[in-house]
């Protein structure tokens, strides 16, 4: 005789309709309030960060500036001199390019060899040369 398992019970369920309903509502809920929950910590652990500079910026907007002190004559002219000095190198470094760029100078030697050495090795003296020979 082969081996035959002993037949199962039966489990008898019985639904109350009331019951289910009730079930299905509160685990909706429950899931809900996790997600609620979640979410808020979320944005205190990770949001908030972000977000503080943005108050600091805020609440020193909002509060009145300290008369500040008139400047010093001293720092307009110095400001004034480091705007001229910055002028200049400006304009000599528009004047190199174009030196480096110019067609006419391709056919000076002298200019080749100078703009060649500010190319390898940029100094004072080569920058002065490649101004004097390529214009």
């Amino acid at each position: 005789m082969p081996y035959r398992p002993p037949p199962r019970r039966r489990l008898y369920v019985t639904l109350n309709p009331l019951q289910l309903t009730a079930s299905i509502a509160l685990g909706i809920w429950l899931g809900f309030v996790a997600l609620a929950l979640t979410a808020w910590l979320v944005a205190r652990l990770f949001i908030a960060q972000p977000l503080a500079p943005v108050a600091e910026a805020v609440r020193q907007i909002s509060q009145p500036a300290a008369p500040t002190a008139p400047q010093a004559p001293g720092d307009s002219t110095q400001m004034f001199e480091q705007y001229k000095e910055n002028l200049r190198k400006n304009e000599e470094q528009q004047r190199l390019d174009q030196a480096r760029n110019s067609y006419r100078n391709l056919s000076n030697p002298k200019c080749q060899f100078w703009l060649q050495q500010d190319q390898t090795a940029p100094s004072d003296k080569s920058r002065a040369n490649v101004l004097q020979f390529c214009n």
